[in-house]
């Protein structure tokens, strides 16, 4: 049986913003994206460069998103947009009363794979669609808001 290495949660959406960490003096930063989806993202043990090139092809290609005649399509065949979320309480096991985060990758790893999965999600949208990429930042807390036409939730794994 083949390990874990990644796990997306996708969520289709009508529109969300991030609110970033500040940096002091400044304010926080708000990232925005409209329709289209936003992937929580969580690397596992064994997570590589090839779990990066697996996860953005399921970003790219999975046909989640509604065109105007209701068939389902990629969000690049919509023009949509995409907020990336790193997210490793995905990574979680409940042992007894609390949650266990042992299968997560390395910090340093997985914020290096982070990196390289939003940039690989960046350009292959360009190559494709007008559809903007936006990212959260690895390791921080952030507000998330998000209208949704669903729930419309699904997970993959690699």
């Amino acid at each position: 049986m083949n390990e874990l290495t990644g796990r997306l949660v996708i969520q289709q959406c009508l529109s969300a913003s991030l609110k970033l960490p500040s940096v002091e003096p400044r304010e926080p930063e708000v990232v925005e994206v409209g329709r289209g989806m936003v992937v929580f993202v969580c690397f596992l043990n064994q997570a590589s460069e090839v779990t990066v090139e697996r996860l953005v092809k399921h970003i790219i290609d999975i046909r989640l998103s509604e065109n105007d005649s209701d068939r389902r399509v990629s969000v690049c065949d919509i023009q949509g947009d995409i907020l990336i979320i790193p997210q490793a309480t995905l990574g979680g096991k409940l042992k007894g009363k609390a949650m266990q985060y042992h299968n997560n990758v390395d910090k340093n790893l997985g914020e290096a794979l982070y990196h390289k999965l939003c940039q690989g999600v960046r350009t292959s949208v360009e190559k494709v669609s007008s559809g903007n990429v936006k990212c959260g930042v690895y390791g921080a807390r952030q507000i998330l808001n998000m209208d949704t036409n669903g729930p419309f939730t699904h997970i993959i794994e690699v």
